[in-house]
């Protein structure tokens, strides 16, 4: 009969080998405990990795459009905001003009001015609102102050508009002679020079620096709304030419009757600048009201694909950490085994 030797060194490395296996499997037992998840996909998935990762895709794709629209929403709600402003001015100018109907009572007209003035002020800075650094009425052009003030030195639609007055008549608005225009040629003027002056490309050049393109914003996989709008709306030209006519015409030395037939242009345009303004902000409600309920068809998608995720990826946590507790005591067994092992040598049998 023959005997061989094993040496307490190839024990020892061999029971070293073991616990070395079972600690990199307690770790990924540790990390499935924790995630919920197999620790290597790969491994336990095999050709299904494709499907998980591809699910896993979709959530975070999903996700990330969720998340934007809470930026698409901000920009709704502070633009709705600056909108309801300027169609508050728009109704005070109405006003304004309403309160001197038929009147040529000096004060009446300073204090409709006062107001016109206000009004307009107020509507320039609404309409120039920004929200992130970035101009909600520019459309586009949203690193642009959209808007310019006709009041501010140097404005050159106040330049344009002077100009204008000058060529058509002869003299400014403020000289004496103006009370020899009659009702036809002031209706004239605004029909054929100033209307014309609130459109297209004098409207760009002299007012504002938006773009007539607005933001549009993926809301869903399928849905894109437009999230802003500009300053180059019906509703926004229609108040700066009723502004105009009030600032410069109602209390120009012009006839009583003249100044009937002005200021019954100027009430039908700042009417026009409620109705339009208060148009827009509809359309944007839509636009909100889309993606509150983009958001809802989102969560519920994102929801089902997780469960998805989760019945592929998923592992049972009771099981890997009973799993985990019977390698630990292995483990220490081991440790114990080893310990004993390397004690067993010549020295301590002698």
């Amino acid at each position: 009969m023959k005997t061989s030797f094993v040496s307490t060194l190839a024990a020892q490395n061999a029971m070293r080998l073991t616990i070395q296996r079972s600690q990199v499997e307690i770790q990924n037992l540790q990390k499935e405990v924790v995630t919920g998840r197999y620790a290597d996909l790969g491994e336990a998935l095999g050709a299904s990795a494709s499907r998980s990762v591809t699910l896993n895709r979709d959530v975070y794709r999903l996700e990330t459009i969720r998340d934007s629209n809470s930026l698409v929403t901000q920009r709704l709600t502070s633009t709705q905001l600056a909108l309801t402003e300027m169609s508050s001015q728009a109704q005070d100018l109405l006003e304004a003009f309403i309160s001197v109907n038929s009147s040529d009572d000096a004060n009446r007209l300073a204090v409709a001015k006062q107001s016109i003035t206000t009004a307009l002020s107020t509507f320039t800075s609404a309409a120039n609102t920004s929200s992130n650094g970035e101009y909600l009425l520019g459309g586009i052009n949203t690193d642009t102050v959209p808007l310019a003030d006709y009041q501010a030195a140097g404005s050159a639609a106040k330049t344009t508009f002077d100009n204008a007055f000058v060529t058509y008549f002869g003299f400014t608005q403020t000289d004496p002679a103006a009370s020899g225009i009659t009702v036809a040629q002031m209706d004239d003027f605004i029909s054929n020079t100033l209307e014309p002056m609130f459109d297209g490309a004098n409207w760009n050049s002299d007012w504002s620096s938006a773009s007539d393109i607005n933001v549009s914003s993926r809301i869903s996989r399928t849905e894109v709304v437009e999230s802003n709008t500009n300053a180059n709306t019906e509703g926004v030209r229609a108040f700066a030419l009723a502004a105009v006519i009030g600032l410069e015409l109602l209390s120009a030395p012009i006839s009583d009757e003249v100044r009937s037939a002005v200021n019954s242009r100027a009430i039908q345009y700042a009417g026009e600048a409620v109705n339009k303004i208060d148009s827009v902000r509809s359309k944007l409600g839509i636009s909100e009201n889309r993606v509150t309920k983009a958001n809802e068809a989102l969560e519920a998608q994102i929801k089902i694909y997780k469960l998805h995720v989760a019945d592929l990826e998923g592992v049972d946590a009771y099981e890997a950490s009973t799993r985990m507790k019977s390698l630990l005591a292995q483990v220490e067994t081991s440790y114990q085994l080893t310990a004993r092992i390397s004690q067993l040598n010549l020295t301590n049998f002698l």
